[in-house]
């Protein structure tokens, strides 16, 4: 049965915090809310966790994960960025943006694009989030929590807990959230491909 975190939306509660970090450090898998709607998420190198993301949305080994990061800086260790694409990224962040970039070897390999070597990444706008980010100190595997068959991705706490409780160890609820996922855009080559049109302005990639 997963377990219900209850946290502030403005000023989340540190001892709810670091029980949630705890049990991502515990190999956890669980629900939490961004700036664009629900995600996923597991520690980087939770290779079990990101096999059961797999198999709750029934993903193939192709489909790309999302590294959710603090800010730049954390972002910068897991993508490579050339100047252009630096200050394309530096003025989209935080925001409702994930950007598919040539992945460092900070990165399993698994984890990456095996074509193209990238991975996405982004920096969210959201106060519990951030904050999350911030107790765990590394980004957090991420992948929108858009079941199979289903066109719009969960958004309400308790229905996620309801609908989930035995396939995820957590539900962390901070309130309403967006419905709309993030726009997803490859930077990966050498122009700005925008792969799925979403939550952020997509006139800076057009």
């Amino acid at each position: 049965m997963a377990r219900y975190y209850d946290l502030h939306p403005d000023n989340p509660q540190p001892r709810v915090l670091r029980q949630v970090v705890d049990l991502l450090r515990a190999d956890g898998l669980i629900a939490y809310p961004t700036d664009s709607c629900y995600a996923l998420g597991c520690q980087l190198g939770n290779r079990a966790g990101v096999e059961r993301i797999r198999e709750l949305r029934r993903l193939d080994d192709r489909h790309p994960f999302t590294l959710v990061c603090r800010d730049f800086a954390q972002l910068g260790q897991f993508v490579k960025l050339s100047n252009a694409v630096f200050r394309q990224v530096k003025a989209a962040i935080p925001g409702s943006y994930t950007f598919i970039l040539p992945a460092t070897p900070e990165v399993p390999r698994r984890l990456q694009d095996p074509r193209r070597r990238a991975v996405g990444v982004r920096v969210p706008k959201h106060t519990v989030t951030q904050a999350l980010l911030a107790e765990l100190g590394e980004p957090l595997l991420s992948s929108t929590l858009l079941l199979p068959g289903e066109e719009e991705p969960l958004t309400q706490g308790w229905e996620i807990k309801e609908r989930l409780d035995h396939l995820v160890d957590a539900v962390v609820d901070a309130g309403d959230c967006g419905l709309e996922p993030t726009t997803v855009v490859d930077l990966s080559g050498p122009e700005p491909e925008i792969l799925r049109r979403g939550a952020g302005d997509l006139s800076r990639f057009e």
